[in-house]
């Protein structure tokens, strides 16, 4: 039987080669027809069962990328989700009961749906290759891991670990799933296939977790476990925001991990959690950061624009940390200060980054090696893009950028992080200020997805097209935005951060002010991360940004004129203790605090949009929320301002 998205193809051997390549698309995902199809190829196997059963991939792209997100939202009814669920908890379930041995030859990006196909199998390969990735992510799109996730998964690898993937969603590259014990081996590419024709036929028994861990996941310890679980979830997540990471607790701890057994009744049901607004939020949260994904790129493909050497000048904090990241995603980079002691730190802050990141010896080696001390500057001559990361004084950067322009090569990007200075101002004394872009990055620069790529008058349509190609290059997400003070995202944070500031000003504690902000949403109250980001520094942005006439709180210039300047100076609005503020009781939050809070960051990111800083609202929600960590199950300022508009007309009539 011939199939569209599957092929089966027997080998003399007697194994069953079962490959997986979606018609008319770039990546494997499931949608009714691909499972319906599948189904059909295991009533093929039924007639004619075979030695051993080979699961694989035909895309370029990656193993299964999960279930087709597109279709998913167009279901008409929360029964209509419920039916999918079943459809694909039901077919894993035969997958994992066939009496022949299978497995799963992973290569490339193994999400959702496709990782609950692998745990359905008896064997898993991943596949050594940088595009590897496992993961569970459903939580990050306020749903749950419906198809045999929340069953298997712990029973494989132990509760413990299961649930930090499901309720994080975070991946693991292909060592690091043979290590947990999610994937059997690891193999590098050019021994993949004679890998699984071995395992395959090896008649070795499923592997399932220790014994300490299958403890665990039995009843009475699981539901202490998941009440731990509980609690530290609670403390980035609250259930009226986000009820996926405690629906999977439930289901897991309560229903042995089968979402169809949820009363409909029940905040842990399908019903529940497919109706619920979050979901709706995250969705349209996962498509506007395709959406960022999407530029650098030219018609849907790759850009021609391939940098591979970045010269940074400035190695400072923010110099520094672009540079190590740049060489941590493949690049060549030469860093550039004015003494090799001003470069010594970044290279030792990368060094210990490195070891953090990568846990291994030679893959540390190798990173830092691609990191070079350039206290000449020599590497201008040889970089694909050049960005300046020095101090903000204006003046310095016109002297800078007059001299590294007659070294460039042919269609090098040129750059600058500039956080406030205008582009047409930096490149005022240049040849050709049209080549000047701006690249924004923010700090912490491993942790923050955003980069504001900056567009000023007159700037080259080339240049501005490589400066994204680049961001996406460093795996960020590329937002372009036009050159004004603040571009996007300082321009709507330092209102935010004034108006907390000066609610301490009229005696709120901050720690209640802080506490407004958590239960709105915000990943950091306003107080804490103007102590995070440098009460100078905030004093500086307040007068270019906050708007005219506003005047720096009281408390925030007694603490700068007392050189208590937040966290890197042990004090700030708070004291740190190692690093971490020391807090008292939040006390009762006023009520409409958060709102009054909220107010000024609102308003910025509608001027924003109405200014054309960025090209429409879903662009301003999309910076907004990866800038600025702005709730995201509001689905962004703007969006969330259009949906208490239509609320508040709703009870009007």
């Amino acid at each position: 039987m011939s199939y569209k998205h599957w092929k089966l193809e027997r080998d003399i051997q007697g194994l069953v080669w079962l490959h997986f390549d979606k018609a008319d698309a770039s990546t494997n995902t499931f949608s009714i027809e691909t499972l319906d199809e599948l189904a059909l190829a295991l009533d093929d196997l039924d007639r004619q069962p075979p030695l051993g059963l080979v699961i694989l991939s035909d895309k370029p792209a990656g193993f299964i990328a999960g279930a087709d997100i597109e279709s998913f939202t167009k279901l008409a009814s929360t029964a209509a989700a419920r039916v999918l669920v079943e459809r694909g908890w039901n077919l894993f379930n035969r997958l994992s009961a066939v009496p022949y041995p299978t497995l799963a030859l992973i290569r490339g990006h193994c999400m959702g749906g496709g990782l609950e196909l692998t745990l359905a199998c008896r064997y898993r390969i991943a596949v050594d290759d940088p595009g590897t990735r496992l993961a569970l992510p459903e939580v990050l799109l306020g749903i749950v891991p419906g198809w045999g996730g929340m069953l298997r998964l712990p029973a494989l690898i132990g509760p413990v670990a299961a649930l930090d993937l499901m309720l994080t969603g975070k991946s693991l590259d292909a060592k690091r799933a043979q290590r947990m014990g999610l994937a059997d081996e690891c193999v590098p590419p050019r021994v993949m296939v004679n890998a699984a024709r071995i395992l395959v036929t090896s008649g070795l028994p499923r592997r399932q977790a220790p014994l300490l861990q299958r403890v665990m996941n039995a009843a009475p310890l699981k539901i202490y476990v998941a009440s731990q679980a509980r609690k530290q979830v609670a403390k980035r997540a609250r259930r009226e925001h986000y009820p996926a990471p405690y629906a999977i607790l439930d289901i897991w701890a309560n229903y042995h991990g089968n979402a169809l057994a949820v009363p409909p009744e029940s905040p842990s049901s399908l019903e529940s959690i497919f109706s619920s607004p979050t979901t709706n939020n995250l969705i349209r949260v996962f498509y506007l950061q395709e959406r960022l994904k999407g530029y650098g790129k030219t018609e849907g493909k790759e850009s021609d624009f391939e940098p591979r050497h970045l010269h940074v000048v400035g190695a400072g904090v923010m110099g520094g940390d672009i540079a190590a990241w740049a060489a941590l995603r493949g690049l060549t980079v030469t860093l550039q200060d004015q003494t090799i002691e001003r470069i010594a730190p970044a290279i030792k802050r990368a060094a210990e980054f490195y070891k953090k990141k990568l846990r291994d010896d030679k893959a540390v080696r190798l990173t830092l090696d691609r990191l070079i001390p350039d206290p000449t500057g020599l590497g201008v001559r040889q970089a694909d893009v050049v960005i300046e990361a020095i101090f903000e004084n204006l003046e310095a950067k016109q002297k800078l950028f007059a001299g590294m322009e007659p070294l460039l090569k042919p269609g090098a990007v040129l750059a600058t992080n500039t956080s406030s200075l205008k582009l047409e101002d930096i490149g005022a004394k240049l040849q050709r200020p049209e080549r000047l872009i701006g690249i924004h990055f923010f700090n912490p620069v491993a942790m923050m997805p955003l980069v504001e790529v900056v567009e000023g008058r007159g700037t080259d349509a080339a240049a501005l097209s490589k400066g994204l190609a680049f961001v996406r290059k460093l795996d960020k997400l590329a937002l372009p935005v036009k050159s004004v003070p603040g571009f996007l995202v300082n321009a709507v944070l330092a209102p935010y951060m004034q108006e907390a500031m000066s609610c301490v000003d009229e005696g709120i504690a901050p720690e209640t002010v802080d506490e407004a902000a958590l239960a709105f949403g915000m990943p950091l109250g306003p107080i804490e991360l103007a102590d995070t980001v440098g009460l100078d520094v905030a004093v500086a942005a307040g007068k270019s940004l906050a708007g005219p006439g506003a005047q720096t709180p009281r408390r925030l210039a007694e603490l700068v004129a007392a050189g208590h300047l937040g966290r890197k100076s042990g004090r700030g609005f708070y004291q740190y203790v190692d690093g971490k503020p020391q807090k008292n009781a939040a006390g009762t939050v006023p009520e409409g605090l958060a709102q009054r809070l909220m107010q000024p960051l609102l308003a910025a990111t509608q001027r924003g949009v109405q200014e054309g800083v960025v090209a429409d609202a879903d662009l301003a929600d999309a910076g907004v929320i990866f800038g600025t960590g702005f709730a995201p199950y509001t689905g962004g300022p703007m969006n969330y301002l259009m949906n208490k508009l239509k609320s508040q007309r709703g009870k009007s009539q």
